[in-house]
């Protein structure tokens, strides 16, 4: 059972990827099966208290400002999950097969705002989301389809959280609410995680990660594996 971040660490380079956190993980695999309440105090754990060894809310800003071997995303059903530099490539074939951004596009599976959010940030490097919104000119009239595609996105593995931060007041402390942080996974990873994926056909990375999935967690049902391995 895991009860603070070194340990969550540990667990996450040996499986190489985990599904939501706090019970989230819809029947799949995710390290943290405890969610809020009773059950995550017994462990150990508590949300949203600050605390950075015991507070799993933040340790996925942890894993930004501390690694460079793990990414934090809405990667799985649509929710947050992390995933280790190891097993990224083989996630990247069984979700691009080789295709970039405009082949998805011009294929007809990336939206029109989708692509207004992804050369915004593509041109700019890193970008947080106000700043993303502001300069791709989205109104407040279109914030559901801007979070749509922006989940669409990361889904796709085109756009990935870079970090996670927040504003610092003049006596060091942090305020408000957290700040999300975008780049392309080409800025993130750079060549080698490419490279990687592009030495892997599309169906072998499946195989791969259903064998994984099922070695982790071996009452997992089929449909909802495949799913949360293509998205």
């Amino acid at each position: 059972m895991i009860k603070n971040y070194n340990e969550f660490i540990a667990a996450l380079l040996e499986a190489g990827f985990s599904g939501p956190t706090g019970g989230k993980g819809e029947g799949v695999f995710e390290l943290i099966r405890y969610g809020w309440g009773a059950e995550a105090e017994a462990a150990g754990m508590h949300w949203h208290t600050g605390d950075p060894d015991t507070d799993p809310w933040q340790w996925r800003i942890r894993v930004f400002n501390e690694r460079n071997d793990i990414v934090y995303s809405k990667v799985f059903n649509r929710k947050a999950g992390y995933i280790t530099k190891e097993w990224y490539p083989y996630f990247l074939a069984a979700r691009r097969g080789g295709r970039d951004f405009e082949d998805d596009y011009y294929d007809g599976y990336i939206s029109h705002h989708a692509k207004r959010i992804y050369e915004t940030v593509k041109e700019n490097g890193r970008l947080p989301v106000d700043r993303i919104k502001r300069i791709a000119g989205f109104s407040r009239e279109e914030k559901s389809k801007f979070d749509k595609a922006l989940t669409d996105l990361q889904m796709m593995m085109h756009l990935t959280i870079c970090d996670i931060y927040y504003n610092i007041s003049k006596k060091g402390e942090e305020y408000g609410f957290s700040s999300t942080v975008f780049c392309t996974p080409e800025l993130f990873w750079g060549d080698d995680v490419f490279d990687k994926a592009a030495e892997i056909d599309e169906d072998e990375a499946v195989e791969t990660l259903k064998e994984r999935i099922i070695h982790l967690n071996p009452s997992a049902k089929e449909d909802s594996v495949l799913k949360f391995i293509k998205g």
